[in-house]
């Protein structure tokens, strides 16, 4: 395993950040630690990387762990935090060797250049940091996380205040990494784990609620299910309400209505029947796909 996190709590003050938490990820997985804001996605990331300790709890990250080795695990991995924090009145090349020095890399210029070549930095590197934009800062955070070779990679919020553009480029560049190292980014950003992640795990209160690939995650309906159906003639709310197993139903527009049932059968017959009895034509139904972030809101509403 590349990461065990075991029974992990912390507590600050009287506030429980970490209620329990464990989970282990695989050496080459990309791992999405998904949960609303204050949810401990960064607490997590902050006792793997050694930065805190936890209140109980065991943690190992290649096998050293937190406590007895915590020089190993430093060495073990690469860090990007949430707020970046970079020089910025050093030019970004000019960065890269301090952060190179710290390391006591040998070879340092070969290994800085290929840094520069994997994250895009060619026609920034000689620009000051104070100078660059929020993209290419982030690639400079990107390098210096991963400029000592590690085996695990930790990004808290990585493509926060990006735009379009810089989004998809710092997504590409996570997913290249990811073919060669264990990858963990926290985010609240659905699309990016779909976009990016072999598998998620969501975080709320402090306590993991759900872990599983995205795939499956994606396809857990948790007794919610959407229909539309477009019916011939006007119905009343209160009959479609009557159907066994709806929930909720709302009019779009017209005899155009959605409905949502709370359970996982399928109700899609029963509307049939209802309107085969009530003497209506139905002209179109649908059954919605449930999304990764259908399932997020539905896991961490409270």
């Amino acid at each position: 395993m590349s990461i065990i996190v075991k029974n992990i709590t912390k507590i600050y003050s009287k506030q429980k950040a970490l209620d329990n938490v464990s989970f282990q990820i695989n050496a080459g997985e990309v791992v999405g630690l998904l949960g609303p804001n204050g949810a401990g996605k960064s607490t997590i990331m902050k006792i793997i990387t050694c930065f805190i300790p936890p209140t109980s709890g065991e943690v190992t990250v290649y096998g050293f762990d937190i406590f007895e080795q915590s020089l190993n695990v430093r060495k073990a991995v690469g860090y990007l935090p949430e707020n970046n924090p970079l020089y910025p009145d050093l030019y970004a090349i000019e960065y890269l060797e301090f952060v190179a020095g710290i390391y006591k890399l040998e070879n340092k210029r070969k290994r800085i250049a290929e840094m520069i070549e994997l994250t895009g930095l060619e026609t920034e590197q000689n620009k000051k940091i104070g100078e660059l934009s929020k993209g290419f800062r982030q690639r400079v955070g990107l390098a210096q996380a991963l400029i000592h070779d590690p085996d695990v990679l930790i990004l808290d919020e990585p493509t926060s205040g990006l735009d379009p553009n810089q989004l998809l480029e710092i997504r590409n560049l996570i997913k290249e990494i990811g073919k060669q190292k264990t990858v963990m980014l926290s985010t609240h950003i659905m699309q990016e784990v779909e976009a990016v992640c072999d598998r998620a795990i969501i975080i709320d209160k402090g306590r993991i609620v759900a872990d599983d690939s995205t795939k499956n995650l994606a396809g857990k309906s948790i007794n919610i299910q959407v229909i539309k159906v477009e019916f011939s003639k006007p119905v009343k709310k209160e009959l479609l309400l009557s159907i066994k197993g709806i929930k909720k139903v709302k009019n779009i527009s017209g005899n155009h209505w959605e409905i949502q049932a709370g359970t996982r059968k399928d109700v899609r017959s029963d509307i049939f029947e209802f309107a085969v009895k009530n003497d209506l034509a139905v002209l179109s139904m649908q059954k919605s796909e449930q999304s990764l972030e259908d399932i997020f809101r539905q896991l961490t509403k409270g």
